[in-house]
């Protein structure tokens, strides 16, 4: 057998998938990916640095290496399937841009390297379950966020328009309105910092921000909270159905070869 040979028998494949996919390889990689991010947290310390800069940029590279590793075993393992996988495709990409030379320009981008804590979200039923939730309240948010921007646009444009002259650094144009509704619908320093200083200018300006308080703190964000919370909810009653259906066809499969045994048995019997 060629060496061309031995890479492409499919059992080998099979066994570095089954390698690669042993949780106790999982875990592993998983341990490297939180001590990475401790060794970048360290090379933002200048005192780190000075103490130990050639160590920890050595574990950094040895992290590096291993994740470069992975990468090369699970894309023999898996082919072209690998890019099927919306988090194997998300480590290609962070692991390509840790190998981008640290020259010029491009060395911000090695900083992205951190991203690849977000792994702990794969292997975390509970955060996975969170993300789930996210991805799939996104089609009902951007409806929110439609409605959100059509309000903003409205009270921008009045605040611009009864507020701006008296009030330029707050509302003097569209985008400065924009950004000091934006402040009065988180409710940071809103009352003392905003709102009160208008009305002692314009005493009647409760009347337009009030309703606007209501109707954007109260009612858009919280509208936002429930449509994520019910598709969190969602993907629990999915997650439990589908342990339901494994659980089912478990004991299905142990039922049915409990007959074949209790058949084959009598089988003999007659003989």
């Amino acid at each position: 057998m060629t060496d061309s040979d031995a890479i492409s028998d499919p059992s080998l494949r099979a066994r570095a998938a089954r390698f690669v996919d042993r949780p106790i390889v999982q875990n592993f990689i998983l341990g490297v990916i939180l001590f990475n991010a401790i060794i970048l947290g360290l090379e933002t310390s200048d005192t780190a640095m000075a103490a130990a800069g050639s160590l920890i940029l050595l574990l950094d590279r040895i992290c590096l290496a291993i994740f470069v590793a992975e990468i090369a075993l699970k894309l023999f393992a898996r082919g072209m399937a690998f890019f099927r996988r919306g988090w194997s495709i998300f480590d290609f990409v962070i692991v390509g841009i840790s190998l981008i030379p640290a020259t010029g320009g491009l060395s911000v981008l090695r900083a992205l390297r951190i991203l690849r804590l977000l792994r702990v979200v794969s292997v975390a039923p509970s955060l996975r379950r969170v993300v789930e939730g996210l991805v799939n309240a996104l089609p009902g948010m951007g409806s929110v966020f439609l409605l959100m921007g059509v309000i903003f646009y409205i009270g921008s444009v009045m605040a611009t328009k009864l507020f701006g002259t008296a009030f330029p650094d707050w509302f003097g144009t569209l985008g400065l309105s924009a950004y000091s509704l934006f402040q009065i619908m988180t409710l940071e320093s809103w009352s003392m910092g905003i709102v009160r200083p208008v009305m002692e200018t314009y005493p009647y300006a409760w009347l337009f921000f009030v309703p606007f308080i209501m109707v954007t703190t109260f009612a858009v964000v919280n509208l936002l909270v429930g449509l994520i919370v019910n598709s969190m909810q969602d993907a629990h009653h999915e997650e439990s159905n589908e342990r339901t259906e494994s659980y089912r066809d478990e004991v299905l499969g142990r039922l049915t070869d409990l007959e074949n045994l209790i058949k084959s048995q009598n089988d003999l019997r007659k003989k």
